[in-house]
């Protein structure tokens, strides 16, 4: 995937993971959590041997979307505070 795809697949999945379970702060910040997740979720789905993130399609920005919850929910386990990203 290239940088642009990068981008776009990580904006979808950071906003959606924002609206699933609140959260977010801008576009940038919906861009970075992402990708992060992206990274996240690709990883846990491949070593599952159910997946991987491979471009923007429905897989992809599922599995991307899932991932970025994830570190939602880590970071605000690590920082104690409900909204924090």
């Amino acid at each position: 995937m290239g940088l642009l795809s990068w981008i776009v697949l990580g904006l979808i999945a950071g906003v959606l993971a924002s609206l699933l379970v609140g959260g977010g702060g801008g576009i940038i910040r919906d861009i970075v959590l992402g990708i992060v997740g992206a990274l996240v979720g690709g990883f846990i789905a491949s070593a599952m041997g159910i997946g991987d993130v491979t471009g923007i399609n429905i897989e992809s920005i599922v599995i991307a979307t899932i991932g970025a919850i994830i570190v939602i929910f880590v970071i605000r386990a690590f920082s104690g505070r409900r909204a924090a990203l």
